[in-house]
């Protein structure tokens, strides 16, 4: 046996196999397939990763594991883990070295989860103009008098019926040409890109083509696929992002990217590459097609997503000035990035604005044409990385903010993504200080279950706005944030550290221990939603905008967030509530754009030179705004609409 490896096996999933001993739990998790919640990328900052070593003889076989087999318990473990849980052999995943041969429980709270993912098509009208358009024509055949190339003949018909000059040929359909326009005796569809490369040759009238849309975010990636001949939409699937597993958030993945791990960039761009491959099939499955019917790709995703799935290495981007590798559009072929579908198809990324302003945000920008808008509109994409637009009729700008990962449940003590058993909805009695919620999974409010047929697992980024939303209308916090020691209440309690609110209680969860509010938590929510209003107070200072006119919410979790609760916290300046709108996937609605009509590409190389990115934490008053944006729902602004 190579005494370099060590037999690990993860329950309750039974998965089995070797790691190189002195791999952390987590790593050889991620090597063997197995989903353990990584919210920092195995930085030791979440917490998320708590797994039970656990030993005896297994199954009447000679494994025998030992919880000794760990390397010894770390300082830092100690902050997730008490004392108690530490005699019964809790490790945090990302900090326990495999010693020896290992058996590891996950416990529910520490699987990864299915999100519910959010991405429904909007009916945004575009005039139909695709990059890939498909000809039919009748190319004669040659003759002893004129013996030209099978190429040359097909150009000289492209040529005569539909104004084509000057094509060229992707290899492989070169490859095939002769057989193609034999077989179909000279009658042929020509799949041409751009007017200039011909893609593809087949010996029939081809009536129905197809692209696929695809957006690439941090946590969730989304992918529609378009009919060329006609625009519609004919399928859409999502996934969460499988670069979770090597953390939650762009700097995770950044870093990981760039450690001395082995291979860190290759994995993470391998992982992106195969779910895409998956979506896919997925995707032509559900149209009746195949994966070799797409021509043609858009994609759009934030800077460093944008990076990895192109292998660029994003190690800049995480460094004053965070240069990107290149501002402009990129068209590239599918195989070269390994993508299955036809091997000719191009796939075209949007351009970026800056290191933190991705291709994502052009997408918003084309799908909401900010630009055209009469109102003062301010557009927010909620995420770990808040990003705002704000125009004037006279100029558009835009800026990133780092709200930290608490909207995704990050950095809050039972926080998780939207997955079934999240906590999506709260509300709380102002008199008794009730609570009831909604789980997902679940179609009614708690109060009309039996606590043992709720089994909430956690709370999600809606749900939080929510609870500490209702927390602050309700009472129970200070507009500072510290909840208040006067009230006396059974949800109320203080715990050795802090004070804290519960929400559901034991008996109503899968978990069985109360699911809360803490301190700490509500800490985290003020600094989030602290960097959205001060960010979005800059953009208005920039415009010399007293008042905002319009708020959209994009992306798939800005669609859950309830519009009320959001402004009682003071997730943004002032604006009528009937005038804050959720639009969805924005940005995956500008790549669609983008695919079906290629007047919008240049549109969005043209917008994403003339935004003007501000840098907010070079700017003099951000520290002061930030500060004043602190308190819920600010320190200083009058918000008369709230008093009702």
């Amino acid at each position: 046996m190579n005494k370099k490896k060590v037999t690990v096996i993860f329950q309750p999933s039974g998965r089995r196999g070797q790691a190189e001993r002195g791999k952390t739990i987590l790593e050889a998790a991620q090597e063997l397939g197995v989903a353990i919640e990584s919210i920092c990328g195995g930085n030791h900052t979440c917490g998320k990763c708590r797994v039970r070593a656990k030993e005896g003889l297994f199954e009447g076989s000679s494994f025998e594991p030992q919880i000794s087999n760990l390397s010894t318990f770390q300082p830092e473990e100690s902050n997730f883990i008490g004392q108690k849980e530490q005699g019964e052999g809790y490790r945090l995943a990302c900090v326990a070295e495999l010693q020896g041969d290992a058996l590891i429980y996950i416990p529910g709270e520490s699987r990864t989860t299915q999100q519910v993912i959010r991405k429904e098509v909007r009916n945004n009208s575009v005039e139909l103009n695709p990059g890939v358009k498909c000809h039919y024509v009748e190319v004669p055949p040659p003759s002893l008098k004129e013996p030209l190339g099978d190429f040359e003949r097909l150009s000289r018909a492209l040529k005569n019926n539909c104004g084509l000059k000057d094509l060229s040929i992707d290899f492989p359909a070169l490859q095939s040409l002769p057989q193609r326009l034999r077989s179909g005796e000279g009658k042929v569809s020509t799949f041409v890109w751009m007017d200039r490369e011909i893609l593809d040759v087949q010996p029939e009238k081809v009536k129905d083509f197809y692209g696929l849309a695809v957006d690439i975010g941090t946590t969730t990636v989304a992918v529609y696929l378009c009919n060329l001949h006609n625009g519609q939409v004919v399928a859409t699937h999502s996934m969460m992002n499988p670069q979770v597993i090597f953390g939650e958030d762009v700097m995770t993945r950044i870093t990981y990217a760039m450690t001395d791990r082995e291979d860190g960039l290759k994995r993470l761009q391998e992982a992106i590459i195969e779910g895409l491959n998956g979506l896919v099939q997925s995707a032509a499955g559900t149209a009746g097609i195949l994966a070799k019917d797409i021509l043609e790709m858009v994609v759009v995703g934030n800077t460093a997503m944008h990076h990895i799935f192109l292998g660029i290495d994003p190690r800049h981007l995480g460094l004053s000035p965070f240069p990107p590798a290149i501002h402009n559009s990129l068209d590239i072929k599918a195989r070269d990035l390994g993508l299955k579908i036809h091997p000719g198809a191009n796939v075209h990324v949007l351009p970026i604005e800056a290191g933190f302003v991705g291709a994502d945000n052009v997408g918003v920008i084309l799908s909401e044409e900010p630009f055209k808008k009469e109102e003062i509109t301010l557009i927010i994409d909620v995420g770990t990385n808040g990003e705002l637009i704000l125009e004037n009729k006279q100029r558009l700008v835009s800026a990133s903010c780092a709200t930290g990962p608490a909207f995704e449940g990050a950095h809050i003590k039972f926080g998780m993504r939207a997955a079934p058993g999240a906590i999506e909805h709260v509300r709380i009695d102002p008199k008794t200080l009730d609570v009831k919620f909604k789980v997902i999974g679940l179609e009614k409010w708690s109060d009309e279950y039996s606590p043992v047929e709720i089994q909430a697992r956690g709370i999600c980024g809606s749900g939080i706005i929510d609870a500490v939303a209702e927390m602050f209308r309700t009472g129970v916090l200070e507009q500072n944030g510290r909840i208040k020691n006067s009230i006396s209440n059974s949800r109320l309690r203080k715990t050795e550290n802090h004070n804290e609110f519960v929400i559901a209680r034991a008996e109503e969860t899968s978990i069985s221990q109360d699911i809360t509010i803490s301190a700490n938590d509500i800490r985290a929510v003020q600094l989030a939603k602290g960097a959205l209003y001060a960010g979005a107070k800059i953009l208005m200072k920039v415009l010399g905008v007293e008042r905002l006119e319009k708020v959209i919410l994009a992306g798939g979790f800005g669609s859950y967030i309830d519009p009320e609760r959001a402004t009682i916290l003071g997730m943004f300046p002032v604006c009528d509530l009937q005038n804050i709108i959720a639009v969805g996937n924005a940005a995956g609605d500008g790549a669609r754009l983008a695919l079906l009509n290629r007047g919008k590409r240049a549109e969005a190389e043209r917008m994403a030179r003339e935004v003007e990115y501000i840098e907010l934490t070079t700017h003099p008053d951000f520290t002061n705004e930030f500060i004043n944006a602190l308190p819920f729902p600010h320190m200083q602004e009058d918000l008369p609409h709230l008093k009702s």
